[in-house]
């Protein structure tokens, strides 16, 4: 936001010197970016009219002019600028003005006296243009100092915003926070409703709901054409980085950057009538400003004229009903607009307004109707006309409305760390233009329409801060004291797993939470994929859906700077699509690790061998170990896994993830040329532990009996451990499998399974009779379930 230092010190007086009050802006938090001093030291520098111009006997590029400075005598100057003709209106530095360290003396130009100098733009320090004279309007009083007709000394301040403080795009807006800073007060606004001359009006339509909830226009009849822009108006609106173009549009220039309520002026005779706000339609298009043809979709906020299109709502308007320089008969318009309505659709034509960048940040509700008034005044003012009735069309439901806000004195103090008297909390909260009322506790407070960012609390407390000043809060160092939190015994802390990993010789890693959709689609796993709005590239355009894409990833750039032997993991969340539309997407913390080449790491007291399913099983197992959990391991029927290779891993009969070789083919795919082994699996299964309970140990001897049986090569040990344990009951302590054998003695599609069985009881001791019957229970079971016979 640029704006003239004047202007702004117009709407709120204050003896801040230039510096002090960029430095209170900067500290209220509405950051001075730059400051450029305009018009200095122009003492002696008057307003000058060119009698007479004749070339130079001696130089092409020299004129002779004779200059009325309004003291009698014309006075004789010699200039070479190529706008220079008689009848110009211009500045002139008399002998004896200033500029820095050069004086204006009386001289001769190529033989011809010179009393003076007609200047630039750039020669007075206001702009950069040097391409000829500074041209001054024809009425321009002659005899005049420059910076008094041209309100000089003035600084063109330019503030970087946050985008929470839409209402400081206004000099108004920022003299409320200048106010409550300085212990000044706003200059009343006068926004006294012009009288209407004539009857002519349009009826005014609203059909699009809570985004546009209220309109106002008024049609203002027999405008001069011919009318400028005065100086004042448009040296303000240069200074705040406007271009003059022409009165009308100036006007509603000028009352955007003084209340912050963008407008828009029709010409009137191009309007039918009715005049409405409504929703695009698919295939409708317009004509703007610029010349462009915009194609519209449903999604656009428009301006119809008798269901016409004539301009983007809140964006830019419509060349066909645009003002010209022979526009007599002008609709003025100034409307609210919900800035959920008008966010982003600019951008999808690649515009940027002024308008909607105050739109899409919030404009005061209450602006439109004032901003009308203001603007009818300038308008009647400056070029004539009679002004129509006021039209408003308003959905009273729909406006923001602003609720009150309770604020506690010991609030504040906790949460500053100081205590601020409560009349200069009134104060402040006054000055802002906030209604106050106290309260046995504290005040209740109602924000103005314009501020959006106040909705809570802790929002005035803030506001009571920076205005206060920061600099008036001290520095305090922690005292130490800190409130330690227990962790939960139901549950394994997530430091404990990635400890137990590194331990296990695996490198922890940090991957992106955004893929590439044709990632997840190799893998199978694009479905239920949240898509991002703004994706940074098309490499990272969704959430991820589960950790192995991502951490195999790594792992492949890895293997291709030659690293032999890679062991990762990731603890990180994976996102699906929430369930009903406009919900969160849902997140679900998992832990996955991926290793490729050797099981161990060379040495030379074992034989090198390739990692497998079983080493990369131990690991998970050791984590689950630590909870107490006992994972069982079904096959598995996932595309990106090995058949036969992999498999789905259990808890307590619910699936929790995957462990396993990936399959060939995505290696391929992939361009990895090692087999890689992986697993993932949801941590909150696999971290939740029961709580520990003691219990009373056995005071009598365990006995073991082992077991070989015969069994069907498709049978895994997870089933038949399942059956043994059904059939032992509560005796069996514990069950080992020790050894497994195919081959010579066994039959083809047959393997041999040995496994020792642990059984002890807490009241007795065993009998041979009690050890014999469960075996006995154990082996008809597994005979009968899985075809099980005990091995000769």
């Amino acid at each position: 936001m640029k704006f003239s230092e004047n202007w702004l010190r117009s709407h709120v007086p204050t003896t801040a010197t230039r510096d002090e009050l960029a430095a209170t802006l900067t500290a209220i938090g509405l950051e001075v970016e730059d400051v450029t001093a305009l018009g200095e030291s122009l003492d002696k520098v008057v307003v000058a009219r060119i009698v007479s111009a004749e070339k130079h006997p001696e130089a092409d590029r020299l004129q002779v002019c004779r200059v009325d400075a309004g003291q009698g005598e014309p006075l004789q100057i010699v200039c070479g600028a190529p706008n220079a003709r008689a009848g110009l209106v211009a500045p002139l530095a008399m002998v004896g003005a200033k500029f820095g360290d050069f004086q204006i003396k009386a001289a001769k130009l190529r033989g011809v006296e010179s009393n003076g100098m007609l200047c630039s733009a750039k020669e007075l320090g206001i702009d950069a243009d040097a391409s000829g004279l500074l041209e001054l309007p024809d009425d321009a009083p002659i005899g005049t100092p420059v910076a008094e007709y041209l309100g000089l000394p003035d600084a063109s301040i330019e503030i970087k915003l946050t985008p929470n403080r839409a209402d400081c795009f206004s000099v108004r807006g920022i003299a409320y926070d200048v106010a409550a800073a300085t212990g000044s007060e706003v200059v009343p606004f006068d926004a006294t409703p012009v009288a209407q001359a004539i009857d002519s009006e349009l009826k005014i339509e609203l059909n699009a709901g809570a985004d546009a909830p209220r309109y106002c226009g008024r049609a203002i009849e027999g405008v001069d054409p011919a009318a400028k822009t005065p100086v004042w108006m448009a040296e303000r609106l240069r200074r705040s980085g406007v271009r003059p173009v022409s009165l009308l549009v100036d006007v509603t220039q000028y009352v955007m950057l003084e209340l912050g309520q963008p407008m828009h002026a029709f010409d009137r005779d191009t309007l039918a009538g009715p005049v409405g706000v409504r929703k695009s339609r698919t295939g409708e298009s317009v004509k703007l400003l610029d010349g462009r043809e915009a194609q519209l979709d449903d999604d656009f906020l428009v301006i119809t004229d008798a269901d016409r299109v004539v301009a983007l709502a809140g964006v830019m308007g419509g060349f066909d009903t645009r003002v010209t320089e022979a526009t007599r008969n002008v609709f003025l318009e100034a409307a609210h607009f919900a800035p959920a309505a008008i966010i982003g659709r600019g951008r999808k034509l690649g515009l940027h307004t002024d308008a909607s960048h105050r739109f899409e940040r919030g404009v005061d509700p209450e602006l439109p109707r004032q901003a009308i008034e203001v603007a009818t005044r300038l308008v009647v003012g400056l070029a004539g006309g009679k002004p129509g009735p006021a039209t408003e069309a308003v959905l009273s439901e729909a406006l923001p409305r602003m609720a009150a806000i309770a604020l506690r004195r010991a609030r504040i103090a906790r949460v500053l760390g100081i205590e601020i008297a409560d009349a200069e909390v009134e104060r402040i909260l006054r000055a802002l233009g906030m209604q106050v009322a106290a309260s046995a506790d504290g005040w209740s407070v109602v924000a103005p329409s314009r501020r959006f960012d106040i909705a809570i609390e802790e929002d005035l407390i803030e506001e009571l801060a920076r205005i206060h000043g920061y600099e008036r809060i001290p520095t305090t160092l922690p005292s130490g004291a800190a409130r330690i939190a227990a962790p939960s015994e139901t549950r394994v802390d997530d430091a404990s797993l990635r400890r137990q990993l590194v331990a296990r010789d695996c490198l922890e890693t940090v991957n992106y939470a955004f893929v590439d959709a044709g990632l997840l689609k190799l893998w199978g796993a694009g479905a239920g994929a949240v898509p991002l709005a703004n994706p940074l590239s098309a490499e990272l355009a969704v959430m991820r859906t589960r950790l192995l894409p991502g951490l195999v990833s790594a792992l492949q750039r890895n293997v291709a700077r030659q690293a032999g032997r890679v062991r990762l993991f990731e603890l990180g969340n994976v996102f699906a699509a929430p369930a009903s539309h406009g919900d969160a997407p849902l997140e679900t913390l998992r832990i996955a690790a991926a290793v490729c080449g050797d099981a161990r790491a060379e040495q030379w007291g074992e034989a090198a061998r390739k990692v497998d399913f079983h080493d990369l099983k131990g690991d998970l197992e050791s984590l689950a170990a630590a909870s107490g959990a006992e994972l069982e391991y079904r096959p598995s029927a996932e595309g990106f896994g090995h058949p036969g290779r992999s498999a789905d891993v259990y808890r307590d009969g619910v699936k929790i993830g995957w462990i396993g070789q990936l399959h060939p083919r995505l290696q391929r795919a992939l361009d990895l040329d090692t087999e890689v082994v992986a697993f993932e699996v949801d941590l909150a299964s696999l971290a939740a532990r029961a709580l520990p309970k003691a219990a009373e140990l056995s005071r009598f001897p365990s006995v073991r009996r082992d077991l070989a049986v015969l069994v069907g090569e498709q049978v895994g040990w997870a089933e038949l451990a399942a059956t043994v344990e059904r059939a032992a009951g509560p005796i069996l302590r514990d069950l080992h499998l020790f050894d497994r054998y195919v081959g010579r003695g066994v039959e083809s599609g047959q393997k041999s399974l040995a496994m020792g069985l642990i059984l002890q009881d807490k009241s007795r001791t065993l009998t041979d009779r009690d050890v014999e019957a469960v075996v006995a229970g154990v082996v008809e079971a597994i005979g009968r379930e899985h075809g099980a016979k005990i091995r000769a």
